[in-house]
């Protein structure tokens, strides 16, 4: 275990490719968080002929990709194990992301050897946190439910969306990290997106304060990685000394739909602002003034989807700058244990 627990930004490398496939956008629970939006994501199931042939779209022999399969809840998707296997033989490192509910018997479905991670989503280190956020009963399914992976040999992650009303119990997590046998450790910060984006009152205000951010964040994300864990969570803010860099303009992240939209920033997904799209099973570039067209501008505040679809994030000073400049939402920062 090192003894050095700085964070690292993980910068951005030229041909690194993630793909987020959302295999169906249905799920069993209703977050009140979730960023799914069905007006502009659509409410259909990908067939497993028409999710094999997508993934063949962004598949490239002899390169590996990242995959995360996705839903609303992946493993609803009856022939998930085999869409997992399908994917690994054309190179890809595939993530499962699931709410912990693994319908369809998926432990027993697929093999710990063929897949890179299955990953958890928890936004409590007890059900009085978590349940009230994400639906009654679903700490304990969870819970049950990582150890089983655990015990059976899969590589777990879990995921923490931190909220206004969740960000004091993140100091709990690792201990229960430690004692449920996960190695990997995603704080995110939640986006107004989906169900989010719709809390205008202030009793709603999802977001956390970005000094409360810094005061809390990297603390427990040390405190992570001194229990052997390894641990991954957003470089919200940029420091003064630090340059704004785009995914869009670096590496290659695709956020697939089953309605067919692909988008390259996550923080246009409610909005028809996607640069390509899936048509007959083919990827096809839209003509217009879409998200593409804006990764290349350089404003004063950073991200400039940020300072077009979530102007109120951003706090000014007195003579008009702002006071933190936002990172690219793609843009992490990690602690190795």
């Amino acid at each position: 275990m090192t003894a050095n627990m700085t964070a690292r930004t993980v910068d951005f490398k030229a041909g690194e490719r993630n793909v987020f496939l959302h295999l169906l956008t249905a799920c069993n629970l209703s977050c009140q968080h979730c960023y799914i939006n069905p007006s502009q994501h659509g409410t259909g199931t990908l067939s497993t002929t028409v999710a094999l042939e997508w993934l063949r779209l962004f598949a490239r022999s002899g390169q590996q990709s990242n995959l995360i399969l996705l839903g609303g809840e992946p493993t609803l998707h009856p022939d998930l194990a085999q869409i997992v296997r399908a994917a690994k033989s054309m190179d890809f490192g595939v993530t499962v992301d699931s709410n912990g509910y693994l319908f369809h018997d998926f432990l027993e479905q697929v093999q710990p050897r063929e897949l890179d991670y299955l990953s958890f989503s928890l936004d409590g280190p007890d059900a009085t946190v978590n349940d009230p956020l994400r639906g009654k009963g679903v700490f304990a399914t969870c819970t049950e439910n990582i150890r089983r992976a655990v015990e059976q040999g899969f590589r777990t992650s879990l995921i923490y969306t931190v909220s206004s009303r969740n960000i004091e119990q993140l100091h709990r997590m690792p201990a229960l990290l430690s004692e449920l046998g996960v190695r990997r450790f995603f704080i995110q910060v939640i986006g107004l997106r989906g169900k989010s984006a719709l809390a205008v009152q202030p009793e709603e205000q999802w977001q956390v304060e970005p000094g409360h951010w810094l005061e809390v964040v990297p603390k427990v994300a040390q405190q992570a990685a001194r229990a052997g864990i390894h641990v991954t969570y957003p470089k919200v803010f940029l420091e003064k000394h630090e340059s704004f860099s785009c995914a869009g303009r670096v590496a290659e992240n695709y956020f697939i739909f089953p309605n067919g939209r692909v988008y390259q920033c996550p923080l246009c997904e409610d909005y028809p602002l996607h640069q390509l799209c899936i048509e007959n099973n083919r990827l096809v570039k839209r003509d217009g003034l879409y998200e593409n067209r804006f990764f290349a501008l350089d404003i004063a505040e950073g991200c400039v989807m940020n300072k077009l679809l979530q102007p109120d994030t951003i706090e000014y000073i007195a003579d008009g700058k702002p006071k933190h400049r936002i990172s690219c939402c793609m843009l992490k920062q990690e602690i190795l244990p």
